[in-house]
C-alpha cells in the first residue's frame, strides 16, 4: 500500500511539473503542537518548531506542494494504576527531531498577491534524534521498547498568501503505529502554524 501511495504520489508531481505554469520556492518556519495518542495512559501535548523549504508548481488554481523541513514532536504520558490498594503514578517523556516531507495537493482562489489555499497530502517522518526518559513503574507497566524510526501521515489543512508571504495551518494525523511495543499503539498526531516565504 505504501508502495501504491508513493508511486501515485510521484506520478501526480511529475504530471504537475510538466503542466507548470507557476513555479515558486520558499522558506518556513512555525511551531507544532503534538501529542501521541495512547491507549495506556494520558497525552499531553508538547510544544515544538518547525523550519524548512517548500516548493509550489502547478496552475492557475491546482497546485503540487512538496516540503522538506526539521522539527520536534513529542509527548508526555501520564498513568495511574492501582497496587495493592494504592495508586502509583507513573510518567514517561518523549520528544522526536525529524525530517518531515509531505506531499501536498492543493487548490487556490483569489488574486495573485492575495490568494487563499486548501490543501492535503501524505507525508513521511524520519527521526534523526529520540529522547526519551520513563520511570522504572511505567517501564513495566507499558512494556516500552522503543520508537520506530520513520513514520506516515496525512496532513490537510488552509493557508493564504499576501505577496511573498503564505501562512499555514495544518493539522497531521498519523497513519503508522510508531512504537515497536507489542502490546499498544501509538500514533503521533500534530497541529502545526507555520509563516513562509517566497524567494522564488
Amino acid at each position: 500500500m505504501k508502495k501504491i501511495i508513493l508511486s501515485v504520489v510521484f506520478l501526480t508531481v511529475c504530471w504537475a511539473t510538466s503542466q507548470a505554469q507557476t513555479f515558486n520556492l520558499g522558506i518556513k518556519a512555525g511551531v507544532n503542537l503534538a501529542k501521541i495518542n495512547a491507549d495506556f495512559a494520558k497525552e499531553e501535548n508538547r510544544l515544538g518548531y518547525q523550519v524548512g523549504a517548500w516548493a509550489r508548481v502547478g496552475g492557475a488554481s491546482f497546485y503540487v506542494q512538496p516540503e522538506a523541513y526539521i522539527g520536534s514532536k513529542g509527548n508526555k504520558f501520564i498513568s495511574i494504576t492501582q497496587t495493592d490498594g494504592n495508586e502509583v503514578s507513573a510518567e514517561g517523556k518523549v520528544k522526536f527531531t525529524t525530517l518531515t516531507v509531505p506531499v501536498l495537493f492543493g487548490t487556490k482562489f483569489g488574486a495573485n498577491n492575495l490568494n487563499f489555499r486548501l490543501m492535503a497530502g501524505p507525508a513521511i517522518s524520519f527521526v534523526l534524534d529520540e529522547n526519551s526518559s520513563f520511570s522504572s513503574a511505567y517501564q513495566q507497566a507499558t512494556d516500552f521498547n522503543d520508537y520506530k524510526n520513520q513514520a506516515f501521515a496525512i496532513q490537510a489543512g488552509a493557508g493564504v498568501d499576501v505577496g511573498a508571504i503564505s501562512v499555514d495551518l495544518r493539522y497531521e494525523a498519523g497513519l503508522t503505529n510508531i512504537s515497536n511495543s507489542d502490546r499498544y499503539s501509538q500514533k503521533q498526531n500534530v497541529f502545526q502554524l507555520s509563516l513562509g516565504l517566497k524567494v522564488l
